[in-house]
């Protein structure tokens, strides 16, 4: 049989390459990817298990660090991100902390953005205190305050784009030419986008980190994440730290997310699409005017950042309510969406953000990143638009027209 032609990998589409690559078949040929649940592997010999340790034979030792399932996963995410290479994690904090505790040292200087995860900004109050980092919060969107944070031991700029749960953005591109002019290493965690809309790599950054429990898993089953970039930087910082820490993904919650990745494309596309048509029905409601932040919003004040940088607008819509009563109102009226903390699942899922996920966050540090007591985040999900829409306005108006 003549020999067929390999394909041009990168000329292939998103779609394509999410359900092809990362897959090496077993001499068992099987068709759906293997799930390889050991923790250690053998060696032929004596020899071969020097070789292998001394990294002059390709091979795995132990699924703390080395696992074909967590690999296929860690391929597949970097390809679609444009990355060289990705480490995989036990979770989307893991993957932060692996980036904090691989990249900074105690005497450096972390520039950060006030607008990101509640668990992240406790780990640089807290954990890189500790280890005697000094930590600035500047605004996302302040390209001149992050200038101003610069002093002469800042090693990494860290942020988030579109930031979790205010949707703020900041222009990836000035960020890191900025970052580069002064040899800063720039991270962003791409999770509310995902490489289906964005590509922080092909911008300028140097890495990003994903929580894969949000929308690369998409149905709310396992926790994982991953860091993306330079395989150089990666395997000379990044890697060490995993085999070493052991912040570990499990071959099975790879296989799973694998599977995710697989659909990864088809849900955002849903996810936007239902978004976009959810966040203008909300938008249209009188009692709703300049409340509803999407970027997808004609008259989103950073509409023209996220028309640079982004294929289109994501899953997430905040309404912006007057007090945490009604707040709580609103969510106690819904009957469709399900109240929980997590994000990108196949369901709407809404959260209030200050009594949850940034609940620990001292007052000031919420106000400082935008994290009112009336705002609430709505995961828009996949499921019919109009029965979305019609269980939002149903609560806007209990919670609205109550006393």
């Amino acid at each position: 049989m003549k020999k067929k032609s390999p394909l041009d990998w990168q000329s292939l589409g998103a779609s394509t390459r999410a359900l092809h690559s990362g897959i090496h078949r077993s001499e068992q040929r099987e068709n759906s990817l293997a799930l390889f649940l050991t923790s250690s592997y053998i060696f032929e010999s004596a020899e071969q298990a020097r070789a292998v340790f001394a990294d002059e034979e390709e091979g795995n030792i132990y699924s703390r660090f080395t696992n074909p399932t967590v690999a296929a996963f860690e391929e597949k995410i970097a390809d679609l991100e444009g990355g060289e290479k990705a480490v995989a994690t036990a979770s989307g904090m893991a993957a932060i902390a692996t980036v904090f505790l691989s990249l900074l040292s105690s005497g450096d200087h972390l520039v950060i953005s006030r607008s990101v995860f509640g668990s992240t900004t406790n780990m640089a109050n807290t954990l890189l205190a500790r280890m005697g980092v000094s930590v600035t919060r500047v605004p996302l969107s302040d390209l001149e305050a992050w200038k101003k944070a610069i002093r002469k031991e800042t090693r990494l700029f860290f942020a988030e784009t579109p930031a979790n749960p205010t949707l703020e953005l900041v222009d990836i591109q000035a960020l890191a030419q900025l970052a580069a002019e002064h040899g800063i290493l720039l991270v962003l965690d791409n999770v509310f986008c995902t490489p289906c809309l964005q590509l922080p790599l092909a911008l300028g950054a140097h890495m990003t980190v994903h929580s894969a429990t949000k929308y690369l898993d998409g149905h709310g089953r396992v926790l994982g994440g991953a860091v993306v970039g330079q395989r150089e930087l990666l395997m000379k910082h990044i890697f060490p730290f995993l085999r070493n820490a052991g912040p570990t993904l499990s071959p099975f919650n790879a296989w799973v997310l694998c599977k995710g990745l697989e659909t990864l494309p088809l849900r955002m596309e849903k996810h936007c699409d239902n978004a976009e048509k959810v966040a203008q029905g909300l938008a249209s409601h009188p009692k709703l005017q300049g409340r509803v932040r999407y970027p997808g919003l004609p008259n989103y004040s950073q509409r023209a950042i996220a028309d640079k940088q982004m294929r289109r607008y994501g899953g997430i819509v905040c309404l912006e309510l007057e007090n945490r009563q009604q707040a709580h109102r609103f969510i106690d009226s819904l009957r469709l969406a399900t109240i929980t903390a997590n994000l990108g699942d196949t369901r709407t899922l809404v959260t209030h953000p200050a009594t949850t996920t940034h609940g620990k966050l001292p007052p000031q540090d919420r106000i400082d990143a935008g994290i009112t007591e009336g705002l609430v985040r709505l995961s828009i999900g996949l499921e019919n638009f109009e029965d979305i829409l019609a269980d939002l306005l149903e609560a806007v108006e209990l919670a609205l027209n109550l006393e």
